[in-house]
């Protein structure tokens, strides 16, 4: 839960040059560490599934799965996060190709990419690989960022685009931790007209979420986090095929055959192999002639 006063209008060359020092990052990041395609693995081995495909232009970016540029907010609001091309880790270790959530408010893009981010009210850090966060801002306009560290909290090159908010009340009346409960869900970001709608050979970007939970890679053995596995059947009968996550993916582009699928989430545990820690609603998908 974050408070903070409504961002001050300021013009400064300081602004300036961090917009362009991020501009500069970005295409570092994309020219020396790339965009790693998606890797998960089948059930059966450590191979890459074939349904996988990688995130459109190889993107590797954090950003805001519930809130949009000019959104009109009333808070307390729970705020959650997206990780594209990359995974999530706690800050107990190194672990290549991950790193932890920072929700910067009312502040630019760090002029250092080689120092760690600030301990303060407005750089909030989820070293422990949290996807969410609950807002307690007063009335008044904002600007918020994502960005992702290692476990130095350095930043990788992995940062959302700006987003403004208006925050149009505050209801006292609401206690911020009961705008979410433990527990998973999923979402298909569709291609088609329809939200669970994909045309064939058109990846399909489906969201994981993990609410009042920790997502760590599984490498780390990290007690109390898990990772992601989804299920993918073909309805009428058909082999099920089984993606795990274990690289602290959230999110997943998939490009399965035409027909029509069940999808089913699993949060499984890191450290006890195989234990289901909570499973999510199966959603349909609908992959449709091209």
């Amino acid at each position: 839960m974050y408070t903070l006063k409504p961002r001050q209008t300021q013009h400064s060359r300081t602004g300036s040059a961090a917009s362009l020092l991020a501009r500069l990052s970005l295409l570092l990041s994309l020219t020396l560490l790339g965009a790693a395609p998606a890797a998960a693995q089948s059930s059966s081995g450590s191979a890459p599934h074939p349904w996988l495909a990688s995130a459109p232009r190889l993107a590797q970016q954090t950003h805001f799965t519930n809130l949009q540029d000019g959104a009109k907010i009333e808070t307390p609001f729970l705020v959650t996060f997206g990780l594209t091309g990359m995974g999530i880790a706690p800050i107990t270790k190194p672990q290549g190709k991950t790193g932890h959530h920072h929700l910067l408010i009312n502040r630019d893009l760090p002029l250092d990419f080689n120092q760690p981010l600030p301990f303060n009210e407005q750089y909030i850090h989820f070293g422990k690989g949290q996807m969410e966060t609950v807002l307690t801002l007063k009335p008044g306009d904002y600007t918020l960022r994502l960005v992702l560290a290692d476990h130095r909290h350095v930043p990788n090159f992995v940062y959302s685009k700006p987003l403004k908010i208006t925050v149009t009340k505050f209801n006292e009346g609401i206690k911020p931790d009961s705008l979410s409960q433990p527990g998973i869900s999923l979402r298909v970001a569709g291609s088609g007209d329809k939200s669970n709608e994909a045309r064939e050979g058109s990846p399909v970007q489906v969201l994981f979420h993990a609410s009042k939970l920790n997502v760590s890679h599984q490498a780390l053995q990290e007690p109390g986090t898990g990772h992601f596995r989804l299920s993918i059947a073909p309805e009428g009968g058909g082999k099920t095929e089984v993606l795990n996550f274990p690289g602290g993916e959230t999110e997943a582009w998939l490009k399965p055959p035409k027909g029509k699928y069940q999808l089913k989430l699993d949060f499984v545990d890191n450290v006890q192999a195989g234990k289901v820690l909570f499973s999510a609603a199966a959603q349909g998908l609908q992959v449709v002639g091209r």
